[in-house]
């Protein structure tokens, strides 16, 4: 694989809309600790169905006044065109410049599939409705989308979101390289030259992890998750190894020519910042 980045390594971080007052101060240390790292940018997920709408202005407008770059997450599942071109406008007055455009899920129980059905007429939504105003990324699944029925058919929805407008793209997270670097090849093959960043899950909690990983289909590699399993309650062993495992993945990555690292935090510092220090990173310039 070529290298994906010629320029300095770009280096992010994503937050969830916390729920209480308590969780929101929770949060606000948290980007304030990894604020000191200088990420390229910060984002914030967007509940199904759009259910943590208000909580994501919130913890997005929270962030933007704390001084770092803030890119939202938006899905368009459930959604009205009339309802993402309001969201798309708040953002505008806000003069945010970057967006994640994800196709979503539904809430459990919910049959309101929305005007939009996939992340590719998002994204086109995105451009007729804003033009260039928006940095927008996309997801990529380099163990493919669990609902993709080959993994021909995953590489060419991927396809269709570049070709309708996407600037670059952050994985699911995965514990594999090869599948990274063997997903970008792919990419390059059908003439696809955006960064794909791999996004990073810290492994702090085994049975979080396994619960997160059957639902989203990232797979955990039998001898790790036997491993992991092997811990049981011993937290603080498992935790040191789950950092082993993690900066080694992406020191990997990164030599392998990965244009950067996004981390999932699960709004929490500690971990982030240990793999950060241990790889000895470097802040990331600005978009």
């Amino acid at each position: 694989m070529k290298s994906q980045a010629p320029y300095p390594k770009s280096y992010s971080f994503e937050f969830f809309p916390p729920k209480t007052e308590t969780g929101r101060e929770k949060l606000r240390q948290t980007y304030q600790q990894l604020g000191t790292l200088k990420p390229c940018y910060v984002s914030v997920t967007y509940g199904a169905g759009g259910s943590t709408r208000e909580r994501t202005f919130q913890a997005v407008s929270d962030i933007k006044e704390g001084g770092l770059p803030v890119a939202p997450h938006l899905s368009c599942v459930g959604a009205t065109r009339q309802t993402l071109r309001e969201i798309l406008n708040h953002y505008k007055s806000q003069n945010i410049r970057h967006i994640i455009a994800l196709r979503g899920d539904l809430p459990s129980g919910s049959h309101q599939v929305g005007e939009l059905r996939y992340a590719n007429e998002l994204v086109s939504f995105i451009r007729e409705e804003s033009g260039d105003h928006f940095f927008v990324e996309v997801a990529a699944y380099p163990e493919f989308h669990p609902q993709a029925p080959s993994a021909e058919a995953d590489l060419k929805n991927f396809k269709r979101k570049v070709d309708a407008g996407a600037d670059a793209a952050i994985t699911q997270y995965f514990y594999n390289p090869d599948a990274y670097f063997r997903f970008v090849e792919s990419c390059e093959k059908m003439g696809l030259e955006l960064p794909v960043t791999p996004g990073i899950m810290p492994i702090t909690n085994y049975q979080q992890l396994a619960r997160f990983s059957d639902a989203c289909g990232a797979e955990i590699p039998r001898w790790l998750r036997w491993r992991l399993q092997d811990y049981g309650d011993d937290i603080q062993s498992l935790r040191a190894f789950g950092l082993d495992v993690t900066t080694k993945l992406c020191a990997d990555l990164l030599e392998g020519g990965a244009p950067g690292l996004h981390f999932y935090t699960m709004n929490q510092a500690g971990p982030t910042m240990a793999i950060w220090e241990r790889l000895g990173l470097k802040s990331s310039p600005t978009k």
